[in-house]
């Protein structure tokens, strides 16, 4: 055969080729094993004298719809198996996850509640008050001695009770009295003017009348301003306010709606040197006042 006619058989046999996907798929029956087989070995009688030729490569598109059954079943297990995002690999370190790794072992670190404060004894409790109140220097008050002792408030009053009946019956020259809101020590005042010899020391540190007139109105009116404490006595009171807050018995205590003007009111160191719990507590003034004052009233209007 020459080369002429070999050359038009391959092209015969090219243009008659059908790929294999696009071949008749054979009946349901199983055909038999021999005949697919002598199809497959038996030579072409037309290829006889034809040079071997090279297998050829199915792409990868000609898979059998069963293929692509079972490849969409992996992937879609692949992207199930795949982790959300942030979330960490099994096997896969906190810090390779994307989360620091104080945050995980915050995570995991569990905190163990606090013990309560033991309970303290009777005596114990008593003794413990009685110390913080022999430094204190201004009142303090049953809540804040129970959070520094860590008690419960209700066993601190009866026991600063306690302490004051026993002061007073042992005959001792301090007691233990409320005022100002809290509890603190005081020298009894039949001791006064023992005290008094000692601490001042031939000192004169008492008011002036002007200055007790002014503290009067305060206590009674408060709060008030300087200008209505100045119409009630009759005279400029603004250097004897200033005294008076200098000594820290009064205080500023906001400004006037209408005027803006200062307000004052009285400390509790006020309270504290009259022995009074609130201001509730001033004497009442109706005894103090003139039969006529209310002509006086009057008069200055």
């Amino acid at each position: 055969m020459s080369d002429e006619d070999r050359r038009d058989s391959l092209a015969d046999q090219a243009a008659a080729w059908v790929p294999p996907w696009e071949r008749p798929r054979p009946p349901a029956a199983e055909p038999d094993t021999a005949d697919v087989t002598s199809d497959v070995t038996a030579p072409s009688p037309a290829t006889d004298d034809l040079p071997a030729q090279p297998p050829v490569q199915e792409p990868e598109s000609a898979a059998l719809p069963g293929d692509l059954d079972r490849a969409e079943s992996d992937r879609a297990e692949s992207d199930r198996s795949e982790p959300e995002p942030g979330e960490p690999v099994v096997g896969e370190s906190s810090e390779a996850a994307g989360v620091p790794r104080r945050q995980a072992a915050g995570r995991r670190r569990v905190t163990a509640a606090p013990e309560p404060a033991p309970e303290l004894s009777h005596t114990e409790l008593r003794g413990a008050l009685e110390a913080i109140l022999l430094v204190v220097d201004e009142p303090v008050s049953e809540l804040v001695l129970a959070q520094v002792l860590e008690q419960p408030a209700e066993r601190v009053g009866p026991v600063l009770d306690e302490i004051a009946a026993g002061y007073t019956a042992a005959g001792h020259g301090f007691e233990l009295r409320r005022a100002a809101g809290g509890w603190r020590l005081y020298t009894r005042p039949e001791y006064a003017t023992y005290v008094e010899r000692f601490v001042l020391d031939g000192q004169s540190v008492r008011l002036t009348q002007a200055a007790l007139e002014t503290l009067a109105v305060v206590a009674y009116k408060q709060p008030v301003t300087r200008s209505r404490i100045s119409a009630i006595r009759g005279v400029n009171c603004d250097g004897v306010i200033r005294t008076l807050v200098t000594r820290g018995l009064v205080e500023e205590c906001g400004t006037e709606t209408d005027s803006g003007a200062f307000l004052y009111k009285t400390t509790t160191l006020f309270l504290e040197k009259l022995g009074l719990n609130t201001v509730d507590e001033l004497p009442p003034l109706a005894p103090f006042l003139p039969d006529d004052v209310e002509e006086l009233a009057d008069a200055t209007r």
